[in-house]
């Protein structure tokens, strides 16, 4: 396995830029997941990876080797479509075999090794079943087998669960974390699923536009969006953005919404005009005596949490709350927020303002 580094990663179709200016780095061994709508340049920025796009611009890196403007056969990559890209006649074990033939492998060399993918994803007993008469969940286990079986330095994987239905997709997605980490692999992993790239990811990329808008931890792409896009995609419900105006000082722990003081934390630098105020629904808490004020338009029962959506002056607000407590709609409810989950945006930019993060516990101002 290796290292792949991406270094200000470009690609042009004409006039328009799909991919702009990427920089990111995923670890030897590490799961790593490109998130974003359709169209925000992940999976080109996978297929420039693969072999199966040269960049317009910047740099790719695997292990020690400048492969930018190699071909996809001298990458030591396998990559593993969403449509399986099996051969239809031929049945399993020729599947996982040809990869290894093509290669000049010995015969009871490859016998053995294709005998030791069906173990590990279970598929022993269809090695000499017909791919066609195979189930959704099957064909994507040989589609795995036939990329893990070559030993790549990295594999590349482009919504590799989309065709299949919800319940089994989350099964699997399962199954392939485990896959992973039993093989210590080098993964890159293409999704617009976000609960998706939250489940398997060790670290994430949140595309927008062909711009990186995040790189970090599953964690912190949740807690601490780096941009109002990322807080509004990340997130079910996403995070609550109240709008307001007015000005932050730096080293300032307060702000002012409506006239009302609400503790933020430590801010790192100012900004004045247009701001906003983000909050996830899990760290909003409703009373009847907080100083922001809203009234309850909607209320989703979840089991032992409910979503309850209040209409404010500044806004909708959603809260993640328990389930115990009944809210009727037209009740008018006081709103406060956990100090230290809340992140203050410039409008203007997009971007988060820079701050402390004191984890003060359950704080709430």
């Amino acid at each position: 396995m290796a290292q792949i580094r991406i270094n200000k990663l470009r690609k042009d179709f004409g006039d328009f830029t799909a991919v702009e200016a990427s920089t990111f780095t995923v670890e030897d061994g590490e799961f790593f997941m490109l998130l974003g709508p359709s169209g925000c340049g992940k999976t080109t920025t996978l297929r420039m990876i693969a072999g199966l796009e040269l960049p317009s611009g910047g740099d790719i890196h695997i292990g020690d080797q400048e492969v930018s403007n190699l071909p996809a056969s001298q990458r030591d990559i396998a990559f593993v479509f969403q449509m399986f890209a099996l051969y239809p006649h031929m049945n399993v074990r020729k599947n996982l075999s040809y990869p290894l033939q093509s290669q000049g492998m010995k015969r009871s060399d490859v016998k053995a090794k294709v005998a030791e993918v069906a173990k590990i994803l279970e598929i022993e007993g269809l090695l000499n079943s017909p791919v066609g008469g195979l189930s959704g969940g099957d064909r994507q286990r040989v589609a795995l087998g036939r990329a893990i079986v070559r030993d790549p330095q990295a594999f590349l994987m482009d919504e590799p669960l989309g065709a299949l239905d919800a319940e089994f997709r989350e099964h699997m997605a399962e199954e392939l974390r485990a896959l992973h980490d039993r093989m210590n692999a080098t993964t890159v992993y293409v999704t617009h699923d976000q609960l998706e790239a939250m489940q398997m990811g060790d670290k994430i990329v949140v595309m927008n536009h062909g711009v990186v808008e995040q790189f970090g931890t599953p964690r912190q792409v949740h807690d601490e969006p780096a941009t109002l896009f990322v807080a509004n995609f990340i997130g079910s419900p996403a995070m609550n953005l109240l709008n307001f105006s007015g000005a932050v000082e730096e080293g300032s722990e307060q702000v002012l919404l409506g006239g009302n003081s609400v503790s933020v934390p430590l801010q790192r630098q100012s900004a004045e005009g247009d701001l906003v105020l983000g909050v996830r629904p899990e760290h909003v808490e409703l009373s009847d005596s907080g100083a922001l004020r809203g009234r309850v338009v909607a209320s989703e029962y979840l089991g032992t949490t409910q979503i309850v959506t209040l209409e404010s002056d500044f806004g909708i607000t959603k809260a993640r709350v328990s389930s115990k407590t009944d809210y009727a709609n037209g009740d008018q409810l006081g709103m406060s927020f956990k100090r230290d989950a809340i992140t203050l945006f410039d409008t203007a930019t997009g971007h988060a303002l820079s701050s402390v993060r004191q984890q003060q516990g359950n704080q709430h101002g």
